[in-house]
């Protein structure tokens, strides 16, 4: 990155479905600014076909080609602000690369899916500022440098308690300027919690049954492991104190019959393509957790013990 210390500097890591999406928008609304700068830290097969033909996005309006400007994980230079949007099992080893781009001007916004992001983050690097963030969005990585969002929707919500409200409002600022739906939110753990309870059983129940999205609602057997699902981990959430929207949720829900058809959960995707998935922060986690707090969960258990298994079998573990 450059060595101009005037210009806003945001690093997005993770050029996947979500980072492409989001870091391919600011790349493309930013390329020219005078305040601001963009730099995307992606990797392979993926970093290659970027640095050589640019970074195409497909979208439900159409198609644009950004080339933006590409940079290692461990050349970031302490920008002011890190848009992580790596795969959760991808947390700990990328936040360890990203140690010493940390520094005192540095934020870090993470829009991982799961709702034990930031504490994982602090464990690694106590002295950080963490922003929780959740991001709802239909979105995937297609081939190399090609991303292609399905859904007509790309929200972001963030926050953080203890940051400065300026920093905020600027984050919100630019995010919006490139196109993206973004929100400061001051209740940001509630609405993690509102998309986490909605992710969680969707990305239970197509792993599970081999089914999209809109299969799991129109059937009646399907939906009710979904419903299920659903009534479980709500019961966690008010046994952790978790004041979440019951008619966002729903809102969540009911969105579901209006997708397009192959659109499913990323880790149904995953599961689909024997890759890793991410299994322990989506439904490992409202096991482990439930069981701490003695709340029943007999659905969320025999759905995890079959994808664990699953799991062992088609990609090693």
């Amino acid at each position: 990155m450059t060595d101009d210390r005037s210009k806003f500097r945001i690093a997005v890591v993770g050029v996947g479905g979500v980072g492409g999406f989001v870091g391919g928008k600011l790349a493309a609304r930013f390329e020219d600014s005078d305040t601001v700068e963009i730099v995307l830290a992606a990797r392979g097969a993926n970093e290659k076909a970027i640095r050589a033909d640019g970074l195409k996005l497909i979208t439900t309006t159409g198609e644009q080609l950004v080339k933006p400007k590409l940079a290692a994980i461990d050349e970031l230079d302490e920008p002011d602000l890190i848009l992580l949007c790596t795969k959760e099992y991808d947390l700990e080893e990328t936040v360890s690369d990203l140690k010493k781009s940390v520094g005192r001007r540095t934020a870090i916004l993470s829009l991982l899916n799961g709702v034990d992001t930031s504490e994982r983050i602090a464990r690694l690097l106590p002295d950080a500022e963490i922003w929780q963030g959740c991001i709802y969005i239909i979105s995937r990585l297609t081939a190399p440098g090609v991303v292609e969002e399905s859904g007509s929707i790309c929200r972001v919500y963030f926050g953080n308690e203890k940051a400065e409200s300026e920093k905020l409002q600027l984050v919100e600022r630019l995010f919006r300027e490139a196109g993206v739906d973004a929100h400061f939110a001051e209740d940001i753990e509630a609405r993690i919690w509102e998309k986490f309870v909605f992710l969680s059983p969707l990305a239970a129940s197509t792993s599970y049954l081999n089914a999209r999205a809109r299969e799991v609602v129109s059937n009646p057997e399907y939906k009710k492991l979904f419903d299920d699902l659903l009534a479980e981990i709500k019961h966690l959430a008010r046994a952790k104190h978790i004041n979440i929207s019951e008619d966002a949720v729903q809102q969540s829900v009911d969105k579901l019959n209006n997708v397009p058809f192959e659109a499913t959960s990323s880790m149904h995707t995953d599961f689909s393509r024997g890759h890793r998935a991410e299994l322990q922060s989506l439904v490992g986690y409202v096991v482990q957790q439930a069981r701490a707090l003695n709340v029943p969960t007999p659905v969320y258990e025999r759905v995890y013990g079959a994808l664990a298994e699953k799991l062992k079998q088609t990609a090693g573990g």
